[in-house]
């Protein structure tokens, strides 16, 4: 079956409300990957109430992923409606292309229940844990089935079904998670009319469980199955019975996953996620991504994409299919200390870059020969440095000169980007020149 520019080919995963295909691009759109995975939500299998209870489940997912890009969070490319009128059951139905994975940590820990590379993946978990805190948000649902494992051998957050974002101290999220990675203070906890409150010490127990698991192969709280583990962790939270970690979890990490699993919220909340990564970055010697994620420009958001996206992404862990062809996309390609300009939007398409100014894009320093034909869709400004002139002012004519429309603008230009700003630009912007400027 054809959906857009994918051919969809083999069935990869199914679950109750959706399936997840290998999708091959056949189109000469470089700036998409070779080969995805395509997550298919068929119109005709649900009650109204139950479609409208999806739609709430990824409706914080879609709103997370449309403002927030980090390298420890899976990528989403675009969102497709199936044209299937000879298949009424996939006929209309919304598909969502993802960014491909080898498989997730669950399948992983299936092989080899002590993976020797453990150490270095739970201190990316970490990372990416404190990306989304640092942002604001709480994943709700940190389990091995929701870290996918990429092909480079790093790993990404993903389903953020149950994630939700903080308003003060507390997120509020649907009333049900996975039982062995819920703290104690939510095995009973009440349910408001919001929903459940969470906080990012839920995420933090859900690490330590993680964490014992990955680096012993077993699960911190004993029980054969997870509503004995279930009361277990209540006696434990009740000061009855004592947490027994694992003889094999390694000397250097008993005092962060203790912590970690600390009886009351109180008690977790004095160990963050960002002082927890800067413990096991001094046990394993790892690094952490250059910078911390960036908030997209509430203004890149397309409320008739965000309503498609509500409608078609669900919870469901699947293994995503690797491909071998590298395209061109995504804003991580602009380097630190520049401004970057795309051709298409969300940093796809042909890139143009600078470290200084260019009074003329055609024939300066740095020529961008594609601007001549068409029109700036993106833009990064990733001047980390933050000089004094840290934002960057860009304008359609040549030698920083106001032209056409640009003469009733007050600013006397046709855009400006603040530092670390990255989004799509609205309308059509054709800038010819630039300059970094003190402020937008």
């Amino acid at each position: 079956m054809r959906v857009g520019r994918w051919e969809v080919r083999d069935v990869l995963a199914t679950g109750s409300f959706s399936s997840v295909h290998i999708a091959h691009r056949v189109t000469a759109d470089r700036e998409f990957p070779l080969v995805a995975a395509l997550k298919i939500l068929p119109t005709g299998t649900h009650t109204p109430r139950q479609a409208a209870h999806l739609r709430e489940l990824v409706a914080a997912e879609v709103q997370l992923l449309s403002k927030l890009r980090s390298s420890r969070l899976i990528r989403m490319y675009e969102v497709l409606t199936v044209d299937a009128p000879d298949r009424p059951e996939l006929d209309g139905a919304t598909a969502v292309v993802l960014e491909r994975a080898e498989g997730s940590l669950d399948t992983l820990l299936a092989r080899n229940t002590r993976p020797p590379s453990g150490p270095a993946l739970l201190a990316q978990v970490c990372e990416g844990m404190h990306h989304l805190h640092h942002a604001g948000w709480v994943h709700g649902d940190l389990k091995p089935a929701n870290v996918l494992v990429m092909k480079d051998g790093t790993v990404r957050l993903a389903d953020f079904n149950l994630a939700a974002e903080l308003t003060g101290t507390h997120a509020y999220g649907p009333a049900f998670a996975t039982l062995d990675y819920t703290p104690p203070e939510l095995v009973w906890s009440e349910i408001s009319e919001r929903g459940r409150a969470i906080r990012p010490s839920t995420d933090v127990w859900a690490f330590g469980v993680l964490a014992h698991l990955v680096l012993t192969g077993t699960l911190p709280l004993p029980g054969g199955t997870a509503a004995a583990r279930r009361d277990a962790t209540v006696r434990y939270a009740r000061g009855t019975e004592e947490l027994r970690l694992s003889p094999d979890l390694p000397e250097a990490w008993r005092p962060i996953v203790t912590d970690c699993l600390s009886r009351t919220h109180e008690e977790r909340a004095a160990h963050d996620a960002g002082s927890l990564l800067r413990r096991i970055e001094a046990i394993t010697g790892t690094t952490r991504a250059a910078r911390l994620p960036r908030l997209r420009p509430l203004r890149w958001q397309r409320p008739a994409m965000a309503a498609s996206v509500v409608a078609a992404m669900l919870g469901v862990a699947a293994m995503y299919l690797t491909g071998d062809d590298e395209p061109d996309y995504g804003y991580h390609r602009c380097e630190a200390g520049s401004v970057c300009f795309f051709s298409g939007p969300d940093g796809t398409g042909e890139i143009c870059s600078w470290t200084g100014d260019d009074p003329d894009w055609l024939a300066g320093a740095e020529t961008c020969g594609w601007a001549a034909q068409r029109p700036v869709r993106s833009v990064f400004n990733n001047n980390q440095e933050r000089t004094r002139l840290h934002d960057v002012a860009y304008y359609r004519g040549e030698g920083f000169t106001p032209v056409g429309d640009d003469l009733a603008r007050v600013t006397h230009r046709t855009g400006c980007t603040g530092v670390n700003q990255q989004g799509n630009l609205q309308g059509t912007y054709a800038p010819m020149s630039h300059r970094w400027v003190e402020r937008c």
